[in-house]
């Protein structure tokens, strides 16, 4: 079977994978909400998240460095409450001119930069352990069973499939700019692969892409209405949630609404 190289799904034999996908759905999200509402500056309800997160990142058996590596998406969540931390009033821990203009770095806008930085950082990796365990049609399946609407839920499934779609097509537009732009032994070509050629080409690729990426959507589209499609894709429906699954599930919920109420009680007690 052809798995696409952007698909991030991971086959494995491990108590994550054959876990199902509703359960898997609704316990990131309530990782997500609870990470979400958790106050600022709680450090040991942040331990506690990253030590249950890292628990099932091993038992997923997919490593430790893909899950890291892939959490940099969340660096433009940090770098968007980066004036925080000159902004927020109290305590002045530095304070430095930058032409015209003083800058005081504060206690509490430093707090609030690092726990923004590990929230989102936490909610990436659940995001990325989620999807690199679960296969893309049982996350939509689980929606849908969850009572997602089902508009929505068929733009998730069209939005994904399209993308591969334009990935594909964007491809084959870079191969006919490398087969047009070789060099020829003897120079007695002018070669086309210098940068003012790419820049030139570029404008091009990209309106062509956009045509025949639109072009092939239509083709696809009417080939789904010749087959019945109105408006949601029909799968096989899910068994029945098993005991162990249910188990599983309030265990999850359970030790995040603990989190959840240690944090509160720190904040309290502060």
């Amino acid at each position: 079977m052809h798995i696409h190289f952007l698909d991030p799904y991971q086959h494995r034999l491990s108590p994550i994978h054959a876990m199902d996908g509703r359960v898997k759905l609704v316990l990131a999200i309530a990782f997500i909400l609870t990470t979400s509402l958790t106050p600022m500056g709680a450090w040991a309800a942040y331990i506690l998240l990253f030590a249950l997160l890292l628990s099932a990142e091993m038992l997923s058996e997919v490593p430790l460095s893909y899950f890291f590596r892939r959490a940099i998406l969340a660096l433009p969540f940090v770098l968007a409450a980066l004036p925080l931390l000159f902004t927020l009033p109290g305590n002045v821990l530095a304070e430095f001119s930058l032409g015209g203009f003083s800058l005081r770095i504060s206690a509490e806008g430093l707090t609030r930069l690092f726990s923004i930085a590990v929230k989102s950082w936490l909610s990436v990796q659940v995001a990325i352990l989620l999807t690199v365990s679960t296969p893309f049609p049982d996350l939509l399946q689980a929606m849908r069973s969850l009572r997602l609407p089902r508009l929505l839920v068929a733009i998730f499934g069209l939005m994904w499939r399209y993308l591969f779609i334009l990935v594909d097509e964007a491809l084959r537009l870079m191969r006919a700019r490398s087969a047009r732009s070789s060099e020829h032994p003897q120079q007695v070509y002018p070669s086309g692969r210098t940068m003012v050629w790419r820049a030139k080409v570029t404008g091009g690729m990209a309106g062509s892409l956009f045509l025949r990426a639109f072009e092939r959507s239509d083709r696809i589209y009417l080939a789904m209405l010749s087959r019945g499609y109105d408006g949601e894709v029909r799968l096989k429906p899910f068994p029945p949630i098993s005991r162990t699954q249910w188990l599983s599930l309030l265990i999850g919920i359970g030790f995040l609404g603990l989190i959840l109420l240690l944090s509160q009680l720190l904040t309290l007690l502060r």
